[in-house]
């Protein structure tokens, strides 16, 4: 694959001491790290090795890597592997591409408080899924979800959401056979919008003592300016997108590209791997995934 003609790197390099200096005071060390990071991955600064061709003596140095999960060059292969490790364990059923998103008031809360409210956001919106899924009326199946966080949008600006890649379908909640939900519709984005609105808003006000405030935000470590914060959330609706993935597409790209792989969690088909063979499967297509 040949080299594109700039790169992340080579704008922090170009860029970066001015941007930082500009911006000083309002970096993170981490931030600073990882511009760091990027800007010496695969150079001279972390050493290399040569190749050298033994019939023409044509010669190459291959710099080092940094391994850095944010670098985009370094996380190339591993979001391949990633992908083809999430594609084999892809079920021969349609596939659901569904975002569940944070309204801006809390992604401003959630920029300082990374870990309490990502952790939130995974939980409320897995148990959204599942939820939904196992009442009659919509599904009555148990379902598997893979999750992956993304924490900045298109714009590069701070926009958590969680992207989920599920089965158009699951197993019955007798476990006796397979549930296939309608074509082209999964699951009701508004009932699923208004849970996961209910029972994040819910387990943040739970967490409230786990939450640190700074600068303008200084005020919510009172419970009753934190409530009254939260106020205005509880009726506006919030963003869950569902689109079926068309036949060809490869059903877990969206949450593979320019994602560290790591930075996923998933609920294991082992759930339903254990009675494969004394299911009654219906609704399965032969296509392959």
């Amino acid at each position: 694959m040949s080299r594109p003609a700039l790169e992340v790197a080579d704008i922090f390099r170009d860029h970066g001491a001015a941007w930082r200096k500009a911006n000083a005071g309002h970096v993170s060390l981490g931030q600073l790290k990882v511009m760091s990071a990027i800007e010496s991955c695969r150079t001279a600064a972390l050493g290399g090795h040569v190749a050298r061709c033994e019939d023409c003596a044509y010669t190459t140095i291959a710099y080092n890597s940094r391994r850095n999960r944010h670098c985009p060059k370094c996380q190339g292969a591993a979001a391949r592997a990633w992908l083809a490790e999430r594609e084999a364990e892809l079920l021969p059923v349609p596939y659901y591409h569904v975002v569940f998103t944070l309204p801006a008031a809390i992604a401003d809360i959630a920029y300082q408080n990374k870990a309490v409210i990502y952790d939130l956001l995974f939980k409320a919106s897995a148990e959204t899924m599942l939820t939904i899924a196992a009442d009659p009326k919509h599904l009555g199946a148990r379902i598997g979800v893979t999750s992956v966080l993304h924490t900045w949008g298109s714009a590069l600006t701070h926009h958590p959401h969680v992207h989920m890649i599920v089965p158009g379908g699951g197993i019955s909640l007798d476990g006796s056979r397979w549930v296939s939900c309608r074509p082209g519709f999964f699951l009701p984005v508004r009932v699923l919008s208004r849970l996961f609105r209910r029972l994040f808003l819910e387990r943040l006000t739970a967490a409230h003592q786990q939450l640190a405030f700074f600068g303008q935000h200084a005020p919510l470590a009172s419970a009753q300016a934190f409530a009254t914060y939260l106020a205005p959330l509880r009726k506006t609706e919030w963003v869950v997108y569902s689109n079926a993935r068309s036949a060809g597409r490869r059903p877990c790209w969206p949450i593979s590209r320019a994602i560290p792989p790591r930075r996923y969690r998933q609920q294991p088909l082992d759930l339903i791997r254990p009675a494969r063979r004394h299911l009654q499967v219906e609704g399965l297509s032969d296509r392959g995934p």
